[in-house]
């Protein structure tokens, strides 16, 4: 699953939970003991569906950052000067960025 794909997923599974959270709070006033039972039961199968989508989306961040360490760590291993030399780049950007502050 791309990352565009996997955030638009997961916004939309957070807006459908926060449509019906809205819709719980917004009329709980106006409905009978079973219309609420039916809205309690909605919010709570989205709330338990967006933690199982949260869940699995956190274990592909991790996997992919795992996997984009892991790379850059056989890049450094394989080009110990290269990397030395990017570090010492990065290092001094960030010191004229702090710098300037």
């Amino acid at each position: 699953m791309s990352k565009d794909s996997t955030s638009e997923h997961l916004r939309a599974e957070l807006k459908s939970l926060a449509d019906t959270l809205e819709e719980v709070l917004s009329t709980s006033g106006e409905k009978s003991k079973d219309e609420l039972e039916k809205l309690r039961s909605k919010a709570q199968k989205a709330l338990k569906e967006s933690r199982y989508r949260l869940g699995e989306t956190s274990d592909a961040i991790a996997r992919q950052t795992k996997e984009a360490a892991a790379k850059a760590d056989d890049y450094v291993r394989e080009n110990p000067w290269t990397g030395v030399g990017i570090g010492a780049a990065v290092g001094i950007v960030l010191g004229v960025l702090l710098a300037r502050r």
